[in-house]
């Protein structure tokens, strides 16, 4: 069987497929899939000419054939500078149907393509608007998207496509890549590799290219050189002689292929007349294709479209309603062939005739390709299309513009700024090692003090954005010191910064920088008029490394307050941080408030790749309150989202949530794998799950462990309770003294019932008598003024056991039976079983109760379900974790099979059956 089609879609000698069985099979059955209801991703991937362009166009016809809408699109290699420019160019059709999304959605995609003013949207928004707007056209016909040159699409379009390929489910979607080599954005899709022909086949496809017989064995070294590269088998042997091809010279193997098939087709072009390969070239420096366009342009140099005649006679361009090459490598030759003062001709032209209002962006381009030396309106110019970029979200777009904006600019001090941008830029698309560069250019200008300190604030902040925290303290450092005559709230910032990359490296270094950078943050002046936030939270961290938590308790209440109501932008700036403050505090009702607010606003602020973490800080403090469907639910959505944005998080949250659970079975391996990266989250964990076990000999070590994490401001004081406990069960009174005395001097200064409520737990373990019995009693009635059940349900389970010892047998059996029923409504399995084995040892019957956790519905099922349950609609659920309506429908069939139910109404009373929210009873 032969499938044939013309190379790229051009008018030139068919390209003959013979015998692409395999691939046609594999794309055959994609059509059909979707056709079915199913939803599918796949990557074409070969060498330049391999055919799959070819591929793409057999894959159109047949799912046109079979009631699939197609939608196409190009990568364009002089485009991948303009955001979104690929993802506009394959919704552009779509488009009407944008109202009928979700109003963040369809506001965010016309943001991204420049429709419609807004802040600028989250990349992975912009991905689950694409992805609604697939799954919507779908509804009414299966939908075949296919994008021919992936490796040529801006950032981020590849960013919002590669997106929605890996969220594909339960649309009739199939989304087809092809590529030379495939971005990262494509990273772990299906692919289909196309290789050159066989040996048979070529030999075939090669003779049908020559006007006579060539000889065998100089068929076969062209065979052997082309690696049955159907393109390079028509190509190469154009424009050699009769003489060259019978002694089989000509084709040089050290020259690599892609490079000889773009020499071949530039001795074509070089065989047509100058006015052609003028026009030629004109066509290939816009990559709209617009004929109109190059119609006008053309007009600005004289140039008649009549001249282009030869080339389409020669089956190298398309001119109809597109302007179309033949292959892209026909139009890399058209350009690249041509002289600097030419292309700066053919550019100046099409920004003559390019309309400044209606595309800016591409005007601003097109005149910077066409000056020669700096230029201050080009340069300003460039510099206002980066800021439309990073209006729309196009971050290496806008880092891209401003490159070009400092290479034209003059003036020294402008020069020093746009570098700076433009390195800015170019960390906040991530692009490390080019910011790394731009800082060092810019060092090399005449920079003055404010900017030389800048670009030392702006170096620190590239090295700790990469991960290396290490050698971003001192960095950092180096910058707030140097910025504090210059500009003190800037310096201030820049502190903050730098004691939080101390703070993560501390465990390496012993905490050095952490006490150098918080004795230079003390040594300040006061900030002028009111404290901001940041000012507060600054002063209280540095009192507390320098001075303790005795001296830097009120301003870190100070602290705790103002951060309560932050805007979103500083919940995004300061992170964790911004909830440090209340933890250190032992304040649980304004840590959790604080965490809950920071989900709803980074939520509806669309910052899908800021979201996990929130999200599993949040599960944090429910599973500390003891909803632990909640905190289940919470961690499904941030698996949900890390999964969608390609940023896997520790698994801290659900380590949390299995330990208090005693789920030894399902913490054991993800615990371990922490533990050996030295994590010190995953000893605290450790220490929890093996106390509620009683294996008090496992706890005490991984308890110290998690203790000596001294500049955590979380994981550390809260892991000297369960150190407490275990050191006092093995008899470690030595042991468990000293980490009370720890833990005293962060609960005294707090004062909070928390606190002292944790502290006289603690200090009852180590005393005896009435002393013992009072502080038992304190410790349950202060932490029963708190929402955190699980720690009242220990304080009631520790005092039981300390009563039975006491041998006040009825006494103990109140405390125990009391504890025991928390913990098992809670869904605390270890520490329910240690209450229910005391309660045996007074004499009384105990029933063991089932509170494993459910497995009839996996993770995503339960949360579903129960969004389901409280109203939302399936886009709402969509939304949550990025998933398509239809997806969610499917698992909602999915979940009424499990759970027997027909209905969202009976799932309040099927989930409600299961004990809390998806607990069994």
């Amino acid at each position: 069987m032969r499938v044939h089609a013309q190379p790229g879609g051009g008018r030139g000698r068919a390209i003959s497929l013979t015998d692409r069985v395999g691939e046609r099979d594999v794309l055959d059955r994609l059509a059909e899939a979707v056709r079915s209801g199913e939803s599918r991703a796949l990557v074409v991937r070969g060498d330049p000419g391999v055919g799959k362009t070819v591929l793409l166009d057999y894959l159109a016809g047949r799912a046109t054939a079979a009631g699939c809408r197609v939608v196409r699109a190009l990568g364009v290699q002089s485009e991948m500078e303009l955001a979104f420019a690929g993802l506009h160019q394959l919704c552009g059709p779509m488009l009407n149907r944008a109202e009928r999304l979700p109003v963040p959605q369809r506001d965010a995609l016309r943001t991204a393509f420049g429709l419609a003013p807004g802040p600028p949207p989250d990349r992975f928004f912009v991905g689950l608007a694409v992805l609604s707007l697939l799954a919507g056209v779908a509804g009414d016909h299966p939908l075949i998207c296919m994008i021919d040159d992936e490796q040529w699409l801006d950032r981020a379009s590849a960013q919002a496509l590669g997106f929605v390929a890996r969220r594909l489910a339960a649309d009739p979607v199939g989304l087809v890549f092809a590529a030379r080599e495939p971005g990262a954005e494509l990273a772990a899709l299906p692919e289909l590799i196309v290789d050159g022909l066989r040996d048979d086949d070529a030999r075939a496809l090669l003779d049908s290219a020559l006007p006579g017989p060539l000889d065998a064995r100089v068929r076969d070294l062209i065979i052997a050189e082309t690696q049955g590269n159907p393109l390079a088998l028509l190509e190469l042997p154009r424009g050699l002689t009769p003489a060259q091809l019978a002694g089989g010279f000509g084709l040089p193997g050290a020259v690599p292929l892609t490079s000889r098939i773009e020499d071949s087709f530039r001795r074509q072009l070089d065989a047509l007349p100058a006015a052609t390969r003028r026009l030629l070239l004109l066509a290939a420096a816009d990559p709209s294709g617009n004929p109109s366009l190059v119609r006008r342009a053309a007009g600005q140099l004289h140039l008649p479209i009549q001249a282009g005649e030869p080339a389409v006679e020669a089956g190298l361009v398309e001119f109809g309603t597109r302007v179309r090459f033949r292959h892209p490598l026909v139009r890399s030759a058209a350009y690249q062939s041509a002289s600097f003062a030419e292309r700066r001709q053919v550019h100046a032209a099409l920004a003559e005739v390019t309309d400044p209002e209606a595309d800016p962006d591409r005007r601003a381009w097109h005149r910077a390709q066409a000056t020669a030396g700096p230029d201050e309106d080009v340069a300003a110019e460039l510099e206002r299309s980066a800021g439309r970029a990073q209006a729309r979200g196009g971050l290496a777009a806008a880092a891209a513009f401003l490159e070009r904006s400092v290479a034209l600019t003059a003036d020294p001090a402008r020069h020093a700024e746009r570098i700076l941008a433009a390195a800015m830029a170019s960390m906040q698309a991530g692009a490390f090692g080019k910011a790394l560069d731009l800082l060092a250019t810019a060092e090399a200008d005449p920079l003055d003090e404010f900017q030389s300190a800048r670009v030392d604030l702006l170096r620190g902040q590239v090295v700790f954005a990469s991960g290396h925290g290490g050698d971003a303290a001192p960095l950092l450092l180096k910058a707030a010191r140097r910025l504090e005559p210059l500009n003190l709230e800037l310096a201030r910032e820049t502190y903050l910064n730098a004691w939080n990359a101390a703070a993560f490296t501390a465990h390496l270094d012993g905490g050095i920088v952490l006490h150098e950078v918080s004795r230079a943050a003390r040594a300040l002046p006061a900030p002028g008029g009111n404290s901001r936030p940041l000012d507060l939270l600054l002063d209280g961290l540095a009192l507390l490394i320098t001075d303790g938590r005795a001296a830097a308790a009120p301003t870190l209440r100070q602290a705790a307050k103002a951060f309560t109501d932050i805007p979103v932008d500083d919940v995004l700036r300061w992170g964790w941080l911004a909830t440090a403050p209340s933890a250190l505090m032992w304040d649980d009702y304004r840590t959790r408030a604080v965490y809950a607010r920071q989900v709803q606003l980074v939520r509806d602020a669309g910052a899908l790749a800021h979201l996990p973490i929130y999200l599993w800080r949040l599960a944090i403090a429910s599973a500390w309150m003891g909803d632990f469907a909640d905190a289940a639910a919470l961690i499904a959505e941030s698996d949900s989202v890390a999964e969608a944005t390609g940023r896997p998080i520790a698994p801290n949250a659900l380590l949390r949530l299995r330990a208090l659970q005693g789920a030894e079975a399902e913490a054991s391996t993800p615990m371990a794998s922490e533990i050996e990266q030295g994590q010190p989250h995953a000893q605290w964990a450790a220490a929890v799950l093996y106390n509620g076990l009683a294996r008090y000999e496992e706890a005490a070590p991984a308890a110290r462990q998690a203790a000596a994490s001294t500049f955590d401001p979380w994981i550390s004081m809260w892991a000297l309770p369960e150190l407490v406990e275990a050191a006092a069960r093995v008899g470690d009174a030595e042991l468990a003294r000293d980490a009370l005395a720890r833990l005293a001097e962060t609960t005294q200064p707090c004062g909070t019932d928390l606190a002292l409520g944790i502290e006289a737990r603690c200090r009852a373990l180590l005393s005896d008598g009435a002393a013992a019995d009072a502080l038992y009693r304190e410790a349950i009635d202060r932490l029963g003024r708190t929402r955190l059940r699980p720690e009242l349900a220990r304080a009631h389970l520790l005092y039981g056991e300390w009563l039975r010892r006491e041998g006040r047998r009825v006494d103990a059996r109140e405390q125990l039976r009391m504890g025991h029923d928390m913990l098992a409504a809670i869904g605390m399995a270890g520490f329910a079983e240690r209450a229910r084995q005391e309660l045996i040892a007074t004499g009384e019957t105990v029933r063991k109760r089932n509170i494993e956790t459910v497995t009839t519905l996996t993770a995503r099922e339960a949360y579903i379900a129960r969004l389901a349950r409280d109203g939302l609609t399936n886009p709402e659920i969509g939304a949550r974790l990025f998933l398509s309506a239809r997806t969610v429908e499917w698992h909602l069939r999915k979940i009424f099979a499990k759970l027997g139910i027909g209905s969202r109404r009976e799932l309040h009373a099927a989930l409600a059956s299961l004990g809390q929210d998806g607990q069994p009873t």
